[in-house]
């Protein structure tokens, strides 16, 4: 059987919300996926073009009640706390692949839930165990964002200082259930700081800075060091981040480091060109940009938070799992926002 012809048996657990709505347009284009079920309580007997208007015409499946082990792979795209929950009362067989899109397993002390071990699944760091894994963590948005502005840093030694992050997140990354700071009337025309210096994403970030480090040493004052003030922004999707630290490194060996740390990985590029975060929404692309200031490596990292920070890179993982073009269904853009 040739790579155009297999298919892989997929379900979703949690099609009803932003992430499960993403991931259900990028595989109804998959060229090597067929849907066998989407899972929802709420909304089991409706079509889903009823929830996702935009599938309309693109697909007559039905959100479903029940579970099926007839699949291949099974997409949890639950809230955080729910995956673990959701794995305790339903047993997956160990021949079912998954990929979680919750927090619930991504750091090493969570990543094992009775016979299943869970692989951290960041692409960029973690390629070849991705390839093997029976089980995936998808990142978070942010800390997908900001791992790959410092993982080239990082694996040489070159996190030596503190590092001061200002990220900026569109309205989608607070999830489908409203608060009062995602209704439009608050968010729209606003900005506002929210978990400054002690995001959740931070332990995830540190984890896999101090794996790319081999022999690198963090600050005294431990993974503290990463300074980070995230934004709610007054826009829809993607994440802008910009960082900086002080490096004894010229502007072309820094350069050179990042473009020869993501060279053969399809959807990280790095440019010394100015970019804006309009370059990459409604794809699965991270596009870097590296500048040096004075003593101070200056990096701006931009990607759609539903794509490349959640929905797009379980697609990407999924087709490392099995061994297919790593770019397959993801060369089309979203358009639902």
């Amino acid at each position: 059987m040739t790579e155009s012809t297999f298919k892989i048996k997929v379900g979703v657990v949690g099609g009803a919300g932003y992430t499960g709505g993403e991931l259900l347009r990028i595989l109804v284009n998959h060229p090597n996926v067929e849907i066998a079920f989407v899972h929802s309580n709420s909304n089991a007997g409706k079509h889903i073009y009823e929830v996702h208007t935009d599938l309309f015409g693109d697909t007559d499946l039905r959100f479903a009640s029940e579970l099926s082990h007839h699949i291949d792979v099974l997409f949890l795209c639950v809230g955080h706390g729910d995956a673990k929950k959701f794995l305790d009362t339903n047993p997956i067989p160990d021949h079912i692949k998954i990929i979680d899109l919750s927090q619930d397993f991504r750091l090493s002390q969570n990543a094992t839930l009775k016979s299943k071990q869970f692989v951290y699944g960041l692409p960029e760091l973690n390629r070849d165990a991705i390839k093997t894994a029976n089980n995936i963590a998808n990142p978070g948005c942010f800390a997908t964002c900001l791992q790959l502005g410092l993982l080239p840093l990082a694996s040489k030694g070159q996190l030596k200082n503190e590092v001061h992050i200002t990220a900026t997140t569109g309205s989608t990354g607070a999830g489908q259930s409203l608060s009062p700071t995602s209704h439009f009337t608050w968010r729209n025309d606003n900005l506002s700081v929210y978990k400054v210096f002690n995001h959740q994403h931070l332990n995830e970030i540190g984890q896999s800075l101090n794996q790319a480090a081999a022999a690198f040493t963090p600050p005294s004052s431990g993974w503290g060091a990463l300074n980070f003030v995230p934004y709610r922004g007054d826009f829809t999707r993607g994440i802008i981040a910009s960082m900086y630290t002080e490096t004894d490194l010229a502007e072309a060996e820094i350069l050179k480091l990042y473009q020869d740390y993501y060279e053969g990985h399809p959807f990280t590029h790095v440019t010394h060109r100015d970019i804006d975060l309009k370059q990459i929404v409604n794809t699965n692309k991270c596009f870097i940009q590296v500048k040096k200031h004075g003593n101070k490596v200056f990096i701006i990292s931009i990607m759609d938070n539903l794509l490349k920070g959640a929905s797009g890179q379980a697609v990407q993982n999924m087709n490392l799992m099995f061994n297919l073009d790593e770019r397959a269904g993801l060369r089309l853009k979203g358009v639902a926002f």
